[in-house]
């Protein structure tokens, strides 16, 4: 059976005690993991510590910590604490992130994405061992240490991110898991062929593996306002979050739409941009209308083969009232 999990909203959070308490309300509603993003806001390390000592059963994850900001080593430490924290119930995403995130706010480089991913996924492997870390890569050259702290009883699993179809196919070959984002459900299905080519590569056991989903929704009796705010959502990652999530769209069978959307939002035509994903994108890559209809549209994303988990994320404009109607609509025990 599909789990569902719940991602935690970057946007309109007046504290980080509120954002604790959505996790204990999904908790309370029977999601499976909570999930804690890290971009420019509160750090997801904090966040997701405070919530294990609140929180009893619900997994908690990061998705994602990106490749760039803390040293792979640093990555391996952390999981392994938050582990302990949470007795047992952590999991560790990792990525990318994306360049104008990367360059604009840290400052460094963006480089080689896949073979920095790669590297720090190796790396960190090698810290949950608990043997001492001896690596030799392209951007990481370390050796002379272990861990210096007892590994939890169980070791957390290390998920990535990945877009394109070689970042999946690196997720398939070298980590846990797999962290899918801004997929239309058939360029899910198309991503699905790159991460069974990298499982085999790697001689990975896909029922060990695990394949989570991004979706954006909003769940309200106000259907027009639940659309209009994953339509803005939408259209603000294809046209203002740089070239990443465009390129990612194209390469999905949308390539003029991509470009279209996102130059229209460049150039400051943002109603425009959204009437284009309104029209062409909304009912392919996201949930958004009445609870009743949100349930539906999130099934069919459950259904696609290969999919082990969904996590609703919500628009960047809900207030917390608004995520907490939608995480109610659409909380595994209304479908079971």
């Amino acid at each position: 059976m599909t789990e569902r999990d719940v991602f935690l909203s970057v946007g309109a959070q007046p504290s980080l005690d509120a954002m604790v308490e959505q996790i204990e309300f999904a908790e309370e509603l029977g999601y499976d993991t909570a999930w804690a993003p890290e971009t420019w806001g509160r750090d997801a390390v904090t966040l997701l510590a405070t919530a294990a000592h609140r929180t009893d059963e619900i997994g908690l994850g990061t998705s994602i910590l990106n490749a760039y900001s803390r040293s792979p080593s640093l990555l391996g430490q952390t999981a392994v604490t938050l582990q302990e924290a949470s007795d047992g119930r952590f999991r560790l995403g990792v990525g990318p992130s994306g360049p104008i995130v990367i360059e604009n706010w840290h400052g460094v480089d963006f480089g080689n994405p896949l073979r920095r991913t790669r590297e720090t996924v190796e790396i960190i492997k090698q810290v949950l061992s608990g043997e001492e870390v001896s690596y030799d890569g392209e951007y990481f050259d370390l050796d002379g240490f272990r861990l210096r702290c007892d590994l939890p009883e169980t070791l957390p699993k290390v998920d990535a991110a990945g877009l394109g179809p070689k970042a999946v196919e690196m997720c398939g070959r070298f980590a846990d898991g797999w962290h899918a984002t801004t997929f239309t459900h058939d360029g899910l299905a198309d991503r699905m062929e790159d991460l069974e080519r990298g499982l085999e590569l790697g001689d990975r056991d896909p029922e060990e593996f695990r394949t989570t989903v991004s979706v954006t929704c909003c769940a309200l009796e106000d259907s027009e306002h639940a659309r209009d705010m994953v339509t803005q959502h939408v259209a603000f990652y294809i046209g203002g979050m740089g070239t990443y999530y465009r390129d990612s769209l194209a390469r999905q069978g949308y390539e003029e739409l991509a470009h279209t959307i996102h130059d229209a939002w460049q150039d400051g035509d943002r109603e425009h941009a959204q009437q284009l994903v309104e029209e062409n994108l909304l009912p392919h890559m996201s949930v958004a209308g009445t609870p009743e209809e949100a349930r539906e549209q999130l099934a069919e994303y459950e259904s696609i083969d290969g999919v082990d988990a969904v996590y609703t994320s919500y628009p960047r404009s809900a207030d917390v009232d608004e995520i907490k109607q939608t995480m109610e609509a659409l909380a595994p025990d209304r479908t079971e």
